[in-house]
């Protein structure tokens, strides 16, 4: 049984997972951030749990495309670049530029974000740096990696404003939340969400494999239940919440 056939495998499984995960998360919410609650057994610093199941996502991918057959063409430099663009900034960076007192996360959320962010690392770097057919240099004037890679960048700078504006609502030492305004905030109530769901679907795109949809399609299913859960927790923190702004898409939902 080679590599090449377990790595499929995988990621026809991981469409499966990401289906049930997708339905599931309508029906209870994961907990962690605003909607941690006890009955989840030990927890530890959040921002210590999150470096811990987000550092993976940025070392894994490093370790593939060292040890990948594929020739260092400038596509796969680009692929490198953009995905430890976001995955240093997430793991290393973000946890701590969060305001307020550190909350906990559980061992479970972590385990399994460390899990996720494990494999599907492995899906991706694995592929594009050693069994995909080689991103020659003439993919850069392909019509999907200019548009892949185009959404990734506005994904990206939506993600890290809307960021910047929710850490901006809280002064150093203080806690709670506050309802955020401004840009596609007053629209939608999760643009990092969407933002986040954006630049994997441009990475799918601009790789054009079925490892980078698999990551957008896990993307969505686990970001759309979660947009909706935050929607609604806004709504019954505050009286005075828009009523107009939508979840997640701007006017439809």
């Amino acid at each position: 049984m080679s590599e090449l056939f377990i790595l499929n495998s995988i990621i026809i499984a991981w469409f499966t997972i990401a289906a049930i995960v997708f339905i599931a998360l309508f029906f209870f919410i994961a907990p962690y951030g605003r909607h941690t609650r006890k009955g989840w057994g030990p927890a530890i610093n959040s921002r210590f749990g999150w470096v811990l199941m987000e550092a993976p996502a940025a070392l894994v991918v490093v370790v593939c495309f060292a040890f990948g057959l594929n020739a260092r063409t400038i596509p796969a430099f680009i692929f490198l670049a953009l995905w430890e663009l976001h995955y240093i900034h997430r793991a290393f960076i973000y946890p701590f530029t969060t305001r307020g007192e550190a909350r906990r996360m559980t061992i479970l959320v972590v385990a399994m974000g460390l899990f996720f962010n494990t494999v599907n690392a492995y899906l991706n770097g694995r592929y594009i740096f050693n069994f995909s057919p080689v991103y020659e240099n003439s993919w850069l004037l392909d019509p999907r990696f200019i548009a892949g890679v185009a959404i990734f960048i506005i994904g990206f700078i939506i993600n890290r404003e809307a960021d910047t504006i929710l850490r901006s609502l809280r002064s150093p030492g203080e806690t709670g939340y506050k309802i955020p305004g401004g840009s596609l905030y007053r629209w939608i109530s999760c643009p990092n969400y969407f933002g986040e769901i954006l630049i994997w679907v441009g990475w799918a795109v601009a790789t054009w494999s079925l490892a980078g949809l698999a990551f957008a399609v896990w993307t969505a299913a686990n970001l759309i239940p979660r947009a909706r859960s935050n929607h609604t927790w806004y709504h019954e923190q505050f009286e005075d919440y828009p009523s107009k702004r939508k979840a997640l898409i701007p006017g439809v939902w």
